[in-house]
């Protein structure tokens, strides 16, 4: 039987999407001593997850629903939440009522609303959570999770967050914490693209780079994104934390919230422009430190050379 509304007792606990994220993201709830039904779309990578960690997989949203008090869901866009939680074989279909779903993934807030309401009319509840702070945080339970939704809800998750996230707040209304991500993941595509430019303006005026970042990293200058992405670019090593085009997806997200509240967002406009022109240059499934890719070009020189 679900926990009532306010209980700081999880209860069961299922999750749907063990990619990048969300499979780290689990194995630190498995970690915790949280016996987790999964499902994935690709059933060989759930049955993996489960070898390694334990639990139940499951051959649906729907069967994790049918043994879950809570639901947490990481997947790529709203179109997948929907499916996952909403359609044939979604959480819902199976979920008792009461079940919280707590959506981790990044998608705008508009769709969170929507699809929160379908769950409300059927008897379930929602947060939407998303993170931020890149798979390696995601493996040692130090991400920064932003959570909107009601309070009772978000005391219910609270014991789960607090496994896997080392900053864990509670925003405001449901939607909030998808605002709160998009607008900080569009600076982030900002700051880096500003790093990428830095870089490629002290190579082509005889600047030490090492120099160059150390400054910055001890002065005003310094960002995560100079601490994180200035050694990527520099060595064209773009092992991937986070995709490109799921960065280019939250930007592009973003500017349409600013756009509809008529706000203008400029930084993030550019950021946006030079995450195009990589995605163009075949680098979408790359880390997004692959942006500095289209800086080069604009610039016609290469950094390292």
């Amino acid at each position: 039987m679900a926990p009532e509304p306010g209980s700081r007792a999880p209860g069961r606990v299922g999750f749907v999407g063990l990619g990048i994220m969300g499979s780290p993201m689990a194995a630190n709830l498995a970690r915790a001593g949280y016996e987790l039904t999964v499902f994935n779309r690709t059933r060989s990578t759930a049955e993996a997850w489960a070898a390694a960690h334990g639990g139940t997989v499951a051959g649906s949203p729907a069967e994790v629903g049918a043994d879950s008090d809570v639901v947490i869901s990481m997947v790529v866009d709203g179109d997948q939440v929907r499916s996952v939680l909403l359609g044939d074989d979604g959480v819902a279909q199976g979920a008792a009522a009461g079940t919280l779903c707590v959506d981790m993934s990044t998608i705008a807030p508009t769709q969170t609303l929507a699809i929160g309401a379908e769950l409300a009319a059927r008897d379930l509840r929602m947060l939407d959570a998303p993170v931020t702070g890149s798979s390696p945080k995601a493996q040692d339970g130090t991400l920064t999770i932003m959570a909107g939704g009601q309070a009772e809800d978000f005391a219910r998750a609270e014991p789960l967050f607090e496994v896997m996230g080392a900053l864990v707040v509670h925003v405001g209304a449901l939607g909030q914490g998808e605002m709160v991500k998009l607008i900080n993941n569009a600076v982030a595509a900002a700051n880096a693209a500003t790093v990428g430019e830095a870089l490629l303006v002290g190579q082509a005026t005889g600047v030490d780079l090492d120099a160059l970042v150390e400054v910055m990293g001890k002065g005003s200058g310094g960002s995560a994104m100079l601490d994180l992405k200035a050694r990527p670019m520099r060595t064209h090593d773009y092992t991937t934390l986070f995709k490109l085009e799921h960065m280019l997806k939250d930007v592009r997200l973003c500017l349409e919230e600013a756009q509809a509240a008529d706000v203008p967002f400029g930084a993030a406009a550019r950021a946006r422009e030079v995450l195009v022109a990589a995605m163009a240059r075949g680098h979408a499934d790359d880390d997004f430190a692959a942006l500095v890719e289209a800086l080069e070009a604009f610039a016609g020189t290469r950094l390292g050379r």
